[in-house]
């Protein structure tokens, strides 16, 4: 078949061709939304899953609903190394620019931009990533403390206060928020928690690794009471169906019943791995229908294409003592494993393998379930460290 107009489109984030399975959380959010837009107590929405479920893309899509719905928003994504504030300043500018272009929000907007100006200049000091346009100059006292939890909180209740006024509500959309450090999560908290005691109409739309409920859980302990943590997981065997075919119906393509089932099979039902798989069945087909041996010789493909890029980019910013922990854990199987039994696997201490598992847990490798588990952040990934480390030299 012709690879040019194959429809699927496994990618860091890309948008899958259908977007199944995913409705109901996306009205939750929906929901939550138009709430805070009317003042009325709701909690913000932070989505948890492993790598590879698509929390990226359902944020852009929930995102694109909510400016659909006249909501204005901000969209970030945490990477490792940068400050919370340093991504916030300049994102918020250009949404207040957007509000003081509304005669009802334009007095309000302009404060925010001058708290804005104060926020930025009194935290440049401690926060040298910090870099934003300043439209206005500061007004005294006004989110220019230098205490970050303080400013934070006056600088997001002057937002509240210009998206009020102009009838919508701001809305953040942060992704991988688990790499955000702790002290900057307990600053977000505390000012979203006082922007909802206030009925502004501020709110969170975050997705992140399974950790971040304990993350925020530690930064502020009364973090479980601002927020709803939906869990994003692999679709379930309908929907995934659906993911497979659809795409390809559109395409008059279609598959016999046994290949979509194979593929639902050996992708365990999460997304990008669905369109990879998805991918190379169409890639290796002659013809329509798709078949279980067009799927079975995609297979090797997918896999190879998998190896290559989505594991072995993690695979690579691992140190030689995180790859044999790795590899100890996948001797054990998928997961979760207690850490006496990975120790074991070592032949060492559990203690002595206490920063070699906190590095793992930093670099988002690996989370811990429950008090002593250790469990893979990437499905499927135990496969790939026995077939990258095969045998048993990796002991050596």
């Amino acid at each position: 078949m012709d690879p040019v107009t194959n429809p699927y489109a496994p990618g860091a984030g890309t948008p899958p061709p259908e977007l199944a399975g995913r409705d109901p959380l996306r009205e939750q959010v929906r929901v939550a939304i138009e709430r805070v837009r009317l003042g009325l107590p709701t909690k913000s929405v932070l989505m948890v899953g492993l790598r590879g479920v698509g929390k990226t893309v359902l944020l852009d899509r929930i995102r694109d609903d909510a400016e659909s719905a006249g909501i204005q928003t901000l969209r970030i994504e945490a990477p490792e190394g940068r400050s919370l504030p340093a991504l916030l300043a300049p994102q918020l500018r250009q949404a207040m620019l957007r509000l003081s272009r509304m005669a009802q929000a334009k007095d309000k907007a302009e404060r925010a931009l001058r708290a804005l100006a104060g926020f930025a200049k009194s935290l440049k000091v401690k926060f040298q990533d910090i870099e934003v346009g300043l439209d206005l100059e500061p007004e005294a006292g006004l989110a220019d403390n230098g205490d970050l939890e303080h400013d934070l909180q006056a600088l997001l209740e002057a937002v509240g206060a210009a998206a009020q006024g102009g009838g919508t509500a701001l809305v953040m959309f942060i992704d991988e928020l688990q790499y955000v450090k702790e002290e900057e999560l307990a600053a977000l908290i505390t000012a979203l928690h006082r922007c909802a005691q206030r009925q502004l109409p501020v709110a969170l739309v975050g997705a992140g690794l399974p950790q971040l409920r304990g993350r925020m859980g530690k930064a502020k302990s009364y973090a479980e009471r601002l927020f709803e943590f939906p869990d994003v997981g692999p679709l379930p065997a309908d929907a995934a169906a659906i993911a497979i075919e659809k795409p390809a119906r559109d395409m008059h393509v279609t598959y016999e019943p046994d290949a979509v089932v194979s593929i639902v099979e050996k992708a365990k039902g999460y997304p990008y791995f669905l369109q990879e798989w998805g991918k190379h069945a169409w890639d290796a087909a002659a013809r329509s229908p798709i078949t279980r041996d067009d799927v079975r010789l995609a297979s090797q493909t997918a896999v190879a294409a998998l190896d290559a890029s989505f594991f072995r980019v993690r695979f690579d910013r691992l140190t030689p003592a995180e790859k044999k922990y790795l590899r100890a854990m996948a001797q054990l199987g998928p997961g979760p494993h207690r850490s006496g039994d990975i120790a074991d696997e070592l032949g060492k201490r559990v203690t002595s393998l206490g920063p070699t598992r906190a590095q793992l847990i930093s670099k988002g490798m690996i989370w811990s379930p429950n008090h002593g588990d250790t469990a893979f952040t990437v499905p499927l990934f135990d496969e790939f460290m026995r077939r990258i480390m095969p045998g048993e030299e990796w002991k050596s």
